[in-house]
């Protein structure tokens, strides 16, 4: 579509903190019924721009014009008031309230001017135009805790329509979605840029910003370093701007090939309605990929192989041993470590420091005599290797807390805690989702590293060329079942992604 009007426009923005110049000059300029899409490595200054422009943090230096006058607000409320909507990539809602609760928690629309009396009938006749415009069928009184997490972004949508939002930020919004839930955002968004809302879409997944982004903005170090039409770019180009060098490969080589003694054998694991006689073998120094749509069972695989989620009948058996009873604690026991796809919620403990996140599991190992006191030298230096051996970015590992690092940082985080028990198995459940493409790579080498030394990995992952730039084999699972394991010497993406989708195929012996 033709786009309209500028609306937006930031000039020499800068911006200090603590005396560090975290932002040098930034231009932005953006129209009506545009998608401005802004990339960048975590730290590049994506997050401080957005802050500035939605009224949390002022800007130390530049200007900042909407509708072609002066733009400064004093706080959120200004931004709102003046049109700008912000959607987090932690959505800001109450689970405990109902839809339309949510989104007019801030500004109940009163019966009656001078009484404290909420007009419910009013608000929800408005709930039901908003729920409209984004199709989401749901009464306005449904409480958020029943929605999915796409169904909370569209209402958080639904939210910044009610204020009459001409500029939307998506801040990471795809990261917790399904592919359905994610084409159904694209297409919300194509919509609102039909209604001449203008968008600034931040996201690592550089597909989807060459996708649905009208203009591209690179920021790295806190610098504009490139910006262009979506027809100018490419995911080579944006990615040589983000670091700052070329990279001729997004993934390591790889420094061993695989082992043939087994490490992990699952034989005939079911658990009704979730996975159906699943087998498979992982053998040492082997990086297994595990492939299939959202809804085909690879987590809840992962879950159960981990004692996580109970299962019905199977067999485990990890170094050649059978795990008569599967429990964390016993799979620990036997050298197992899963990293979980959902590492705010699960992996950590978002108020603790890195260290004593990197100890917790392994606690027990350095209790000392009968009193169990813990040899808090020996785990102090320990973890300070294993900190350093995944490069975790920090200086001071005991007192830096984990919800102050990126979210690249994070995931080395849980990856520390796991070496330190020195496990022989790996189960990696999505292990780069939210990460942007430097600390990938950086991921990406860690495994390399793990099956170097003869660990074997099990790799969940929802991006097929991240698990044909890494896997030595692709097991794909589809409703529950291993349908197809392709070998890494005819890899073949298009078949692959074939045989997740293909219904026929479930039921039948794995060749």
């Amino acid at each position: 579509m033709r786009h309209g009007r500028e609306i937006l426009r930031v000039e020499g923005l800068s911006k200090s903190f603590f005396g560090v110049r975290v932002l040098h000059g930034i231009d932005l300029v953006l129209r009506e019924g545009e998608t401005l899409g802004l990339v960048g490595e975590n730290g590049s200054g994506k997050s401080t721009t957005m802050n500035i422009l939605g009224g949390i943090h002022p800007p130390e230096a530049g200007s900042l014009m909407l509708d072609g006058k002066p733009y400064r607000p004093a706080g959120p409320r200004d931004a709102l008031r003046a049109g700008l909507a912000f959607i987090h990539q932690e959505l800001n809602l109450f689970e405990n309230l109902s839809i339309e609760e949510n989104i007019f928690v801030s500004d109940f629309p009163r019966r009656f001017a001078k009484l404290p009396l909420i007009d419910r009938r009013r608000i929800g006749e408005r709930t039901r135009e908003l729920l409209a415009m984004v199709d989401l069928p749901h009464p306005p009184s449904t409480p958020v805790s029943r929605l999915s997490q796409g169904e909370r972004q569209l209402v958080e949508i639904a939210k910044a329509l009610s204020s009459d939002a001409r500029i939307i930020l998506f801040d990471e919004p795809t990261t917790s979605l399904t592919r359905r839930e994610t084409e159904k955002l694209f297409e919300i968004m194509a919509r609102l840029e039909g209604q001449g809302i203008a968008l600034i879409y931040i996201s690592h997944i550089l597909g989807d910003v060459l996708r649905v982004c009208d203009q591209i903005a690179v920021l790295r170090d806190g610098h504009l370093v490139g910006s262009g039409p979506r027809a100018e770019m490419t995911v080579e180009r944006l990615i040589s701007m983000m670091v700052g060098r070329r990279i001729d490969s997004l993934f390591p080589p790889r420094t061993t090939a695989a082992g043939s003694e087994p490490a992990l054998e699952v034989e005939g694991v079911s658990q009704p309605g979730v996975v159906h006689e699943v087998s498979f073998t992982l053998h040492r120094g082997e990086v297994l990929g595990v492939a299939g749509l959202m809804g085909a069972g690879r987590s809840e695989l992962a879950r159960i192989l981990f004692g996580l989620d109970p299962h019905e009948r199977g067999t485990v058996r990890v170094g050649g041993v059978t795990l008569e009873e599967l429990s964390p604690e016993v799979c620990m026991r036997h050298g197992m470590a899963f990293l979980t796809e959902d590492r705010r919620g699960e992996g950590l403990l978002m108020e603790a420091s890195i260290a004593d996140n990197a100890a917790l599991p392994s606690l027990r190992d350095y209790a000392t005599g009968r009193t169990g006191w813990i040899d808090a030298g020996r785990l102090r230096t320990d973890v300070t290797e294993v900190a350093e051996r995944v490069r975790i970015n920090a200086t001071d590992y005991a007192s830096m807390l984990v919800k102050n690092l990126s979210g690249g940082n994070q995931q080395k985080v849980v990856i520390a805690k796991w070496l330190l028990r020195r496990p022989e198995v790996f189960i990696l459940d999505e292990p780069t989702r939210g990460i942007d493409v430097g600390a990938k790579y950086e991921v990406y080498k860690i495994v390399d590293q793990l099956v170097a030394d003869g660990a074997a990995v099990l790799f969940i992952s929802s991006e097929m060329e991240e698990l044909i730039g890494m896997c030595d084999r692709i097991m794909v699972m589809n409703r529950g079942e291993i349908t197809k394991i392709h070998h890494r010497d005819a890899f073949d993406s298009e078949h692959i992604l074939e045989t997740a989708m293909r219904t026929d195929l479930v039921g039948q012996a794995v060749p």
